[in-house]
């Protein structure tokens, strides 16, 4: 059974809601909760890397971070690639999303990374700066930047 909703009407005159408009409204939501993490969890890292192994306040950082990652970060990630694939089915292979893919498995990439160095606090183990934080704490920001430009000009090379 269709959806109804206030959506623009069909050819036939129904208002259903498109399948697609759902995905992509899944993916865009997931994009930006997905974002949040990968922007938060750094300067997580940058504040912890600070304190003292055993205080009070880098357990209390441990925790911050697990839950950032486990609630919001990986479903985020997971939701993120499911529809952004089922997407791809409605799109299909264009230069412009081929790069865009490419850019999202660093992202990827980056996540994974981020989950390492977390735990790597967890056990405490960091070896890495404050400032080497700060400075990874740009990544994000810069393939979301890029991916961007890509999807809203979805540029034909």
């Amino acid at each position: 059974m269709p959806f109804l909703c206030l959506c623009h009407p069909m050819q036939n005159g129904t208002k259903r809601m498109n399948t697609f408009l759902v995905f992509k409204t899944i993916h865009i939501i997931s994009v930006i909760t997905w974002m949040a993490a990968l922007f938060y969890l750094p300067r997580l890292f940058v504040y912890h890397s600070t304190k003292e192994i055993g205080s009070d306040s880098s357990e209390t950082f441990k925790v911050m971070e697990s839950k950032l990652l486990k609630i919001i970060g990986n479903p985020s990630l997971v939701f993120v690639w499911i529809s952004g694939l089922v997407l791809l089915g409605y799109k299909g292979l264009e230069i412009w999303l081929v790069l865009k893919m490419f850019l999202v498995m660093g992202m990827t990439l980056f996540h994974l990374y981020l989950n390492f160095l977390r735990k790597r606090f967890e056990n405490d183990a960091n070896e890495k700066s404050e400032k080497f934080f700060r400075l990874i704490n740009e990544l994000p920001t810069i393939l979301l930047l890029i991916i961007v430009v890509l999807v809203v000009f979805q540029p034909r090379f």
